[in-house]
């Protein structure tokens, strides 16, 4: 792999980060200008598409303009939450700046397969330059009938395939691991246990069986085995190691709010967690639910990805802890990339932001432009580059 920290556009210095000027036009279109001098802080992973991978911490200087007006279709698996918006934002913010024409396409949900491969074999017919795939299925491309006949690139999510070698976006492992560290790290600080010269009293005994009960987790993640959410348990698992947490329930859903409100009912019907710890869209209902029980202090929230509303209960001390991997950074890189790729660049590997830990105590509004999209953002699935015919 060419270690891309001594090409011209990676730099080992760190210089001051400048944030793009936006504007909102008619039609949801966005004007960019990018500051002659910006750099993103970067993490470049090693070996590629593994679980456990070792990190090399990278400053990445962007392009300002494309050397043609390229072609590229985005595949995503939906637009119903925040996350995949925000990678929408930066998709079309970078596409504008460069210059290059934009098509995107959604499946309309993790099971959407057979949706998602028709949208790919369009994009193979159709006169585009390169693909980004958001996969529904880390698999996907053993299911494709059709030839794999222009650059392929993995977006977000993992793409096992031969024939793709860059991938950006963050380790969901390490998502996963983030967030069950700082349930650790809370729970390892609670008092353990009873003052030993009042061991033999009966209050004493009390206090001892109450301060050795387990910490009770109940998980509420994203669909089962889809997207990053069999890796994302898996780094919640692994940071829990050696903790008194206990998983009381395990639970899973498409991201809609109204099936995670269903979830929650039965879950609190049947028992009260120490902490629920789900997708951002499961966070957000438990929000609402909690309130409504009066429940909001007896249970801490933790969500595996930022969204606005998580933002909020951060700020309102309702969320205890967010991960947050800056998605509208990783479609900006993902526009970046794949347009240094067709240039002549080689294989970027997997390259991505760093995953931010966020709590009440952290967080700092001025530093999420790279992390959700504006609030008035509304999901754009078109870019014509100057001078471009659009596709039919």
């Amino acid at each position: 792999m060419v270690k891309h920290n001594k090409s011209p556009f990676f730099r080992s210095f760190c210089l001051p980060h400048f944030l793009y000027g936006l504007a909102i036009a008619a039609g949801f279109s966005i004007s960019v200008t990018a500051n002659a001098v910006e750099t993103w802080s970067l993490e470049q992973r090693t070996p590629y598409n593994a679980k456990l991978q070792q990190v090399e911490s990278l400053s990445y200087r962007p392009l300002s303009v494309a050397k043609q007006p390229w072609r590229l279709c985005a595949l995503v698996p939906h637009l119903k939450d925040a996350y995949w918006i925000g990678i929408d934002y930066g998709l079309v913010t970078q596409a504008q700046t460069l210059g290059v024409a934009l098509e995107l396409f959604e499946a309309g949900s993790y099971y959407g397969k057979a949706k998602q491969l028709e949208q790919l074999e369009h994009c193979m017919k159709s006169d585009f330059d390169a693909i980004l795939l958001g996969t529904v299925d880390p698999e996907l491309l053993k299911h494709y009938q059709g030839q794999i006949s222009k650059p392929m690139l993995a977006l977000v999510n993992r793409l096992d395939s031969p024939l793709v070698s860059t991938r950006i976006g963050v380790n969901w492992y390490q998502m996963g691991w983030h967030a069950g560290d700082y349930i650790h790290r809370t729970t390892a600080k609670q008092p353990g246990k009873a003052n030993t010269k009042q061991a033999n009293t009966d209050q004493a005994k009390t206090e001892q069986a109450k301060t050795d009960k387990p910490v009770q987790l109940a998980l509420l993640l994203g669909p089962e085995k889809l997207g990053g959410s069999t890796w994302v348990e898996q780094g919640i698992m692994a940071a829990l190691e050696g903790s008194s947490v206990t998983i009381s329930s395990n639970r899973h859903a498409d991201n809609n709010r109204d099936l995670y409100r269903d979830q929650l009912h039965h879950l609190l019907k049947d028992h009260r967690p120490d902490y629920i710890l789900g997708s951002a869209v499961a966070i957000e209902a438990a929000i609402g639910a909690l309130a409504q029980q009066e429940a909001s202090q007896e249970i801490a929230l933790v969500s595996s990805y930022l969204s606005p509303a998580t933002l909020r209960g951060l700020y309102r001390h309702r969320v205890a802890f967010s991960s947050d991997d800056q998605v509208v950074l990783q479609g900006k890189l993902a526009i970046d990339v794949v347009v240094r790729e067709l240039e002549g660049a080689a294989p970027f590997g997997d390259i991505g932001p760093r995953i931010k830990g966020l709590t009440p105590e952290n967080i700092k509004m001025k530093q999420l432009t790279d992390s959700l999209a504006p609030a008035d953002f509304y999901p754009i699935y078109r870019v014509a580059a100057p001078g471009a015919s659009p596709q039919p």
